[in-house]
Protein backbone atom coordinates (compact mmCIF):
# COMPACT_ATOMS: atom_id res chain seq x y z
CA UNK A 1 0.00 0.00 0.00
CA UNK A 2 1.27 3.47 -0.89
CA UNK A 3 1.68 6.02 1.89
CA UNK A 4 -0.89 8.80 1.90
CA UNK A 5 0.29 11.75 -0.16
CA UNK A 6 0.18 15.11 1.56
CA UNK A 7 -1.83 17.63 -0.35
CA UNK A 8 -0.11 20.90 -1.23
CA UNK A 9 -1.01 23.91 0.87
CA UNK A 10 -0.79 27.69 0.72
CA UNK A 11 2.53 27.35 2.56
CA UNK A 12 3.86 25.50 -0.52
CA UNK A 13 2.78 28.45 -2.66
CA UNK A 14 4.38 30.93 -0.27
CA UNK A 15 7.67 28.99 -0.51
CA UNK A 16 7.90 29.38 -4.30
CA UNK A 17 10.66 31.64 -5.66
CA UNK A 18 9.53 35.21 -6.52
CA UNK A 19 9.64 34.58 -10.29
CA UNK A 20 7.34 31.54 -10.04
CA UNK A 21 3.55 31.66 -9.84
CA UNK A 22 1.60 28.73 -8.43
CA UNK A 23 -1.93 27.40 -8.21
CA UNK A 24 -3.38 24.44 -6.38
CA UNK A 25 -6.22 22.92 -8.37
CA UNK A 26 -8.01 19.84 -7.02
CA UNK A 27 -5.04 18.86 -4.86
CA UNK A 28 -2.29 19.37 -7.45
CA UNK A 29 0.30 22.16 -7.28
CA UNK A 30 1.01 23.72 -10.68
CA UNK A 31 3.84 26.19 -11.17
CA UNK A 32 4.83 28.48 -14.02
CA UNK A 33 6.88 31.59 -14.56
CA UNK A 34 5.18 34.91 -13.88
CA UNK A 35 3.54 36.57 -16.90
CA UNK A 36 5.73 38.76 -19.08
CA UNK A 37 5.05 42.40 -19.90
CA UNK A 38 2.95 41.91 -23.06
CA UNK A 39 0.78 39.31 -21.31
CA UNK A 40 0.21 41.71 -18.42
CA UNK A 41 -0.43 44.64 -20.76
CA UNK A 42 -3.12 42.68 -22.61
CA UNK A 43 -4.79 41.71 -19.33
CA UNK A 44 -4.71 45.28 -18.11
CA UNK A 45 -6.31 46.48 -21.38
CA UNK A 46 -9.13 43.94 -21.18
CA UNK A 47 -9.75 44.68 -17.50
CA UNK A 48 -9.76 48.44 -18.10
CA UNK A 49 -12.20 48.13 -21.01
CA UNK A 50 -14.61 46.11 -18.85
CA UNK A 51 -14.20 47.80 -15.47
CA UNK A 52 -15.58 51.23 -16.40
CA UNK A 53 -18.86 50.13 -17.98
CA UNK A 54 -19.44 46.90 -16.07
CA UNK A 55 -18.05 47.52 -12.59
CA UNK A 56 -18.50 51.26 -12.29
CA UNK A 57 -21.47 51.71 -14.64
CA UNK A 58 -19.69 54.36 -16.75
CA UNK A 59 -21.34 54.13 -20.15
CA UNK A 60 -22.55 50.62 -19.37
CA UNK A 61 -24.89 48.61 -17.19
CA UNK A 62 -22.64 48.12 -14.15
CA UNK A 63 -23.40 45.19 -11.87
CA UNK A 64 -20.05 43.39 -11.99
CA UNK A 65 -16.78 43.05 -10.11
CA UNK A 66 -13.88 42.79 -12.59
CA UNK A 67 -10.58 41.75 -10.99
CA UNK A 68 -7.09 40.99 -12.32
CA UNK A 69 -5.51 37.85 -10.89
CA UNK A 70 -8.00 37.42 -8.02
CA UNK A 71 -7.25 35.03 -5.20
CA UNK A 72 -10.00 32.40 -5.34
CA UNK A 73 -10.42 29.52 -2.87
CA UNK A 74 -12.91 26.78 -3.67
CA UNK A 75 -13.45 23.27 -2.25
CA UNK A 76 -10.41 21.08 -3.07
CA UNK A 77 -8.81 24.12 -4.71
CA UNK A 78 -7.26 26.42 -2.14
CA UNK A 79 -5.69 28.68 -4.77
CA UNK A 80 -6.69 29.38 -8.34
CA UNK A 81 -5.81 32.63 -10.06
CA UNK A 82 -7.36 33.44 -13.44
CA UNK A 83 -5.73 36.27 -15.40
CA UNK A 84 -9.00 38.22 -15.07
CA UNK A 85 -12.31 37.20 -13.52
CA UNK A 86 -15.72 38.72 -12.98
CA UNK A 87 -18.62 38.21 -10.59
CA UNK A 88 -22.10 39.63 -10.89
CA UNK A 89 -22.74 41.86 -7.87
CA UNK A 90 -26.10 40.15 -7.36
CA UNK A 91 -24.09 37.01 -6.44
CA UNK A 92 -21.12 38.70 -4.73
CA UNK A 93 -22.45 41.83 -3.07
CA UNK A 94 -19.07 42.94 -1.64
CA UNK A 95 -15.47 42.04 -2.16
CA UNK A 96 -13.95 40.31 0.85
CA UNK A 97 -11.44 42.42 2.75
CA UNK A 98 -9.12 39.92 4.43
CA UNK A 99 -9.96 36.61 2.75
CA UNK A 100 -9.94 35.06 -0.69
CA UNK A 101 -13.10 34.98 -2.78
CA UNK A 102 -14.93 31.71 -2.11
CA UNK A 103 -17.46 31.94 -4.93
CA UNK A 104 -17.17 30.57 -8.47
CA UNK A 105 -16.71 33.45 -10.93
CA UNK A 106 -19.37 34.27 -13.52
CA UNK A 107 -16.65 34.87 -16.12
CA UNK A 108 -12.95 34.08 -16.44
CA UNK A 109 -10.39 35.21 -18.96
CA UNK A 110 -7.09 33.44 -19.51
CA UNK A 111 -4.35 34.90 -21.68
CA UNK A 112 -2.40 32.18 -23.44
CA UNK A 113 1.38 32.48 -23.40
CA UNK A 114 4.16 29.99 -24.13
CA UNK A 115 4.45 29.03 -20.46
CA UNK A 116 0.70 28.88 -19.68
CA UNK A 117 -0.96 27.71 -22.95
CA UNK A 118 -0.95 24.00 -22.15
CA UNK A 119 -1.98 24.54 -18.50
CA UNK A 120 -4.83 26.88 -19.49
CA UNK A 121 -6.17 24.52 -22.17
CA UNK A 122 -5.71 21.13 -20.49
CA UNK A 123 -6.11 21.90 -16.79
CA UNK A 124 -7.95 25.16 -16.22
CA UNK A 125 -10.49 25.12 -19.06
CA UNK A 126 -11.97 21.71 -18.04
CA UNK A 127 -11.76 22.72 -14.37
CA UNK A 128 -13.76 25.88 -15.03
CA UNK A 129 -16.42 23.74 -16.73
CA UNK A 130 -16.52 21.27 -13.80
CA UNK A 131 -17.09 24.05 -11.26
CA UNK A 132 -19.73 25.78 -13.39
CA UNK A 133 -18.14 29.04 -14.60
CA UNK A 134 -20.77 30.27 -17.11
CA UNK A 135 -18.43 32.20 -19.45
CA UNK A 136 -14.80 31.70 -20.40
CA UNK A 137 -12.56 33.70 -22.72
CA UNK A 138 -9.25 32.49 -24.10
CA UNK A 139 -7.07 35.30 -25.37
CA UNK A 140 -4.28 34.28 -27.74
CA UNK A 141 -1.74 37.08 -28.16
CA UNK A 142 0.18 35.19 -30.86
CA UNK A 143 -2.93 34.74 -33.01
CA UNK A 144 -4.33 38.12 -31.89
CA UNK A 145 -7.69 36.53 -31.08
CA UNK A 146 -10.16 36.14 -28.26
CA UNK A 147 -12.38 33.07 -28.26
CA UNK A 148 -15.48 33.18 -26.07
CA UNK A 149 -17.23 30.14 -24.63
CA UNK A 150 -20.46 29.61 -22.73
CA UNK A 151 -21.14 26.61 -20.54
CA UNK A 152 -24.17 24.59 -21.60
CA UNK A 153 -26.52 22.55 -19.38
CA UNK A 154 -24.33 19.44 -19.80
CA UNK A 155 -21.24 21.35 -18.56
CA UNK A 156 -19.67 21.51 -22.02
CA UNK A 157 -18.15 24.62 -23.54
CA UNK A 158 -20.00 26.03 -26.55
CA UNK A 159 -17.90 28.37 -28.66
CA UNK A 160 -19.67 31.69 -29.10
CA UNK A 161 -17.19 33.13 -31.58
CA UNK A 162 -13.69 34.31 -32.28
CA UNK A 163 -12.74 37.99 -32.53
CA UNK A 164 -9.46 39.55 -33.57
CA UNK A 165 -9.67 42.70 -35.65
CA UNK A 166 -13.17 43.88 -34.73
CA UNK A 167 -13.28 47.38 -33.33
CA UNK A 168 -16.88 46.98 -32.17
CA UNK A 169 -16.95 43.40 -30.83
CA UNK A 170 -19.89 42.43 -28.65
CA UNK A 171 -18.73 39.44 -26.66
CA UNK A 172 -20.88 37.66 -24.08
CA UNK A 173 -21.36 38.18 -21.22
CA UNK A 174 -20.32 41.78 -21.92
CA UNK A 175 -22.19 42.27 -25.20
CA UNK A 176 -23.88 45.45 -23.91
CA UNK A 177 -20.72 47.38 -24.84
CA UNK A 178 -18.74 47.30 -28.09
CA UNK A 179 -15.11 46.39 -27.38
CA UNK A 180 -12.13 47.43 -29.49
CA UNK A 181 -10.24 44.13 -29.58
CA UNK A 182 -7.20 45.31 -31.63
CA UNK A 183 -6.30 47.75 -28.84
CA UNK A 184 -5.58 44.75 -26.61
CA UNK A 185 -2.57 43.79 -28.76
CA UNK A 186 -0.89 47.22 -28.47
Amino acid sequence: MEPARELPTKADLDALPPNIKGEIIEGVLYTMTRPRAQHQNTGLGIGADLRGPFQRGRGGPGGWWILPEPDIELPNTPEIVPDIAGWRKERLAELPIATAIELVPDWVCEILSPTTRRHNLLIKKPYYARIGVPYHWLVDRDARTVTAYQLDAAAHWVELGVWGDETAARIAPFEAIALNVPEWWE
